[in-house]
């Protein structure tokens, strides 16, 4: 196993405040993170750290080997796929949704005069059928729904095979059956050995699909507990993070809670 993700001693402070806060953590290339925690927790500004679109104010981050700060920005982000829903308003809402994968190539969120080739479309196309998609790639983004559009984001994110894959909430606002189809194919995903390392921010222990093996709690900007996921997903530990009495149940790969 090799190291994909390291933050070392890691703080962020915006206008004196400190949004995260002495950060350890590692990521190894087998690893499925999820990241959960109350909201103002600091858990998308970890994400935007790791993704390399963020500067800590002391620490270090290393990504892929690269640390942040030291390095080339623009050839490591082609290796970290982002997907989240900041990146989707950056996409033109008229693109055509082969168009939104395909520019992921170029690290461009709306087709203008690159250059493609045919290897570019049939892989896009591949990574469209593979998330159930393949109806949509004549369709404009902006006519599709939330679920669908929060497909066709991590189908561009894992178009140039990303070494590190990274979801910020990828299920937020979607309803019981776009929640669920999305989790199952995340699970799908996720479970298979040719998958990159993974790290998702969730606000709900129902959205962790199958396949992820490490969760990461944080509070207040500082790590709760992190580890091994049967290790973390606890009564005991959501109750320290949220500040409220949780029951934690788990049936096969899936998890619920509910106040105690």
């Amino acid at each position: 196993m090799a190291s994909v993700l390291e933050f070392d001693d890691v703080s962020l402070s915006r206008d004196g405040a400190a949004i995260l806060d002495g950060i350890r953590w590692n990521v190894e290339d087998t690893d499925r993170w999820v990241v959960l925690g109350p909201n103002g927790a600091g858990k998308t500004t970890l994400l935007q750290l790791a993704a390399a679109n963020l500067h800590p104010t002391s620490g270090r981050v290393t990504v892929l080997e690269e640390e942040i700060g030291h390095s080339d920005l623009a050839s490591l982000r082609p290796r970290i796929g982002f997907a989240s829903t900041a990146m989707a308003r950056r996409v033109p809402a008229d693109e055509r949704v082969l168009d939104v994968v395909m520019t992921a190539a170029h690290s461009v969120t709306g087709r203008w005069n690159e250059e493609y080739e045919d290897v570019d479309e049939r892989r896009a196309r591949r990574v469209l059928r593979e998330w159930h998609l393949e109806r949509f790639a004549d369709r404009r983004f902006g006519s599709l729904s939330d679920g669908e559009q929060k497909r066709v984001q991590i189908a561009r994110s894992i178009m140039t095979d990303p070494e590190l894959l990274l979801l910020d909430e990828p299920a937020a606002s979607l309803d019981l059956g776009a929640r669920e189809e999305l989790v199952l194919l995340l699970g799908s995903y996720a479970s298979s050995p040719d998958s990159p390392a993974m790290v998702m921010v969730t606000h709900h222990v129902e959205e962790i699909p199958a396949g992820f093996t490490h969760a990461l709690l944080l509070a207040e900007g500082r790590v709760s507990a992190a580890g091994p996921i049967d290790e973390v997903i606890t009564a005991e530990r959501l109750t320290e993070a949220f500040g409220i009495p949780l029951q934690v149940s788990r049936d096969g790969d899936r998890f619920a809670a509910r106040g105690a």
